[in-house]
């Protein structure tokens, strides 16, 4: 079992917080000479697999790494730009590390808003006033669950969708949130969450529900 991510998205639809638990993307990791017998393209801002599947690799693949060092965008984390790197003869035999390519920090803004934005039609669908808007919505990879409290702060929980415990963990967040920002005398309402204390006992009720599948008294 797993828990993917958490988003915590303020009353206007901002995305104030977003953790990523674990990532089961599919990737495949290859030693290649040169030439490449891929044709990799720059595609918004991220190096893809333009043409050449094999081994794993498809189209639509970005690189993730390169000699075990991650890359971010079109860059290395040292700061080399990947397709020049590759185009180099000297830098071979490479290691390359290919999967789906992660979601940056503006694609998970835009994300937390289009869900706020669900989550009102949902609510205005319903046939009785009152509806408490989408609380799960399920594909076959994965459930996102859905709780909104009584100020109109949404925790959004991305998981297996053989988790157990969701519930117990939305409910979780939401004590620790209050707890570890709220009380934060230097947190401001609506503001993104930068607090250490809150990272570190989300990241451990995390944990304990992926183990547990649930909380039990006390926890």
């Amino acid at each position: 079992m797993a828990i993917f991510s958490v988003y915590v998205v303020n009353k206007a639809g901002g995305l104030i917080y977003q953790l990523d638990s674990y990532a089961p993307r599919a990737e495949a990791e290859k030693t290649f000479s040169y030439p490449l017998d891929l044709l990799l393209k720059l595609h918004d801002e991220r190096v893809l697999v333009a043409f050449g599947q094999r081994d794993g690799i498809r189209v639509g693949h970005a690189v993730l790494a390169i000699n075990g060092m991650d890359v971010n965008g079109k860059y290395t984390s040292d700061g080399k730009e990947v397709l020049e790197y590759l185009g180099n003869p000297a830098n071979f035999p490479v290691s390359i590390r290919f999967g789906r390519p992660r979601l940056t920090s503006n694609e998970k803004l835009m994300l937390a808003s289009m869900f706020h934005s669900l989550f009102a039609i949902g609510s205005q669908l319903s046939p009785e006033q009152g509806s408490s808007g989408i609380e799960m919505l399920e594909t076959d990879t994965f459930k996102l669950h859905c709780f909104q409290t009584l100020t109109g702060i949404k925790f959004v929980v991305l998981a297996d969708p053989r988790q157990a415990g969701i519930d117990s963990l939305l409910r979780k967040i939401y004590e620790i949130y209050s707890d570890y920002a709220l009380k934060n005398p230097f947190y401001s309402l609506e503001m993104p969450i930068r607090c250490e204390l809150f990272d570190q006992n989300l990241r451990l009720a995390l944990e304990v529900a992926e183990k547990a599948g649930t909380f039990g008294p006390g926890s």
